[in-house]
């Protein structure tokens, strides 16, 4: 059992009705964020908006850590779809992250691989993750949700040869802009993390249109799979 659980989205209408959903919440600012810690389903959360991109999912992921002693670190999203199975509307789960736009390769190291850290792919706990999955087919019957490998980089993926090329080198499930970011610091801290993404496009020419149209009913599955899972872990 996890004793604080930090949850964090990239966009304020990823945690919005989280947040909404703490009982008599806490507010902390630091470095630009809105900390909102409380209860939810009778657990102690820590629910917060860290803006887009790596370096802002990091920074938050710390703060989680050092300030509110999180032992358990849960990043949703949307995402963009990698495989042609995985439709709008679906939640990806991740195995595993990685840093698809690292690229030391002029030092000998494989694409995504951080020098020095001899690791390229950050797993979850398996345990976590057959939860989290078993959880998601319980309270989302209209959905599929899939586990694999999610791919982070700092871009906007919407160019159907880049998607191509993500597929061929990191053989990912969908792409995103934080995910691995959170997965490194915490496994550099020593403690669990979970990335879940709902799909809100294609990663293709289609991303503008379907971003739109989609990522309402998207963070709706998120928010249910979270509810839900906080009370069982």
């Amino acid at each position: 059992m996890y004793k604080k659980i930090g949850i964090i989205g990239a966009l304020g209408e990823e945690v919005e009705e989280l947040k909404m959903s703490i009982s008599d919440p806490v507010i902390t600012k630091k470095a630009g964020m809105e900390f909102f810690e409380g209860k939810l389903n009778d657990k102690n959360v820590v629910v917060v908006k860290s803006g887009v991109g790596k370096i802002n999912a990091a920074v938050c992921t710390q703060i989680l850590i050092d300030t509110f002693e999180a032992d358990l670190i849960i990043n949703v999203g949307v995402a963009g779809s990698l495989r042609n199975e995985i439709n709008i509307g679906d939640v990806v789960i991740a195995t595993d992250v990685v840093n698809h736009d690292m690229d030391a390769t002029g030092f000998g190291h494989p694409l995504g691989e951080v020098p020095n850290m001899d690791k390229t792919y950050f797993e979850v706990n398996e345990k976590l993750l057959s939860k989290a999955v078993e959880v998601c087919e319980k309270v989302n019957t209209d959905i599929t949700a899939f586990k694999g490998r999610i791919l982070s980089g700092d871009q906007f993926i919407s160019d159907r040869a880049k998607k191509d090329w993500l597929i061929e080198t990191f053989d990912g499930y969908c792409t995103e802009m934080e995910g691995v970011a959170i997965g490194q610091t915490a496994w550099l801290n020593d403690i669990d993390f979970l990335v879940v993404r709902a799909i809100s496009d294609k990663a293709d020419g289609s991303a503008e249109i379907d971003y739109n149209d989609f990522k309402e009913a998207a963070i709706e599955h998120i928010v249910k799979l979270i509810v839900e899972l906080v009370k069982e872990v």
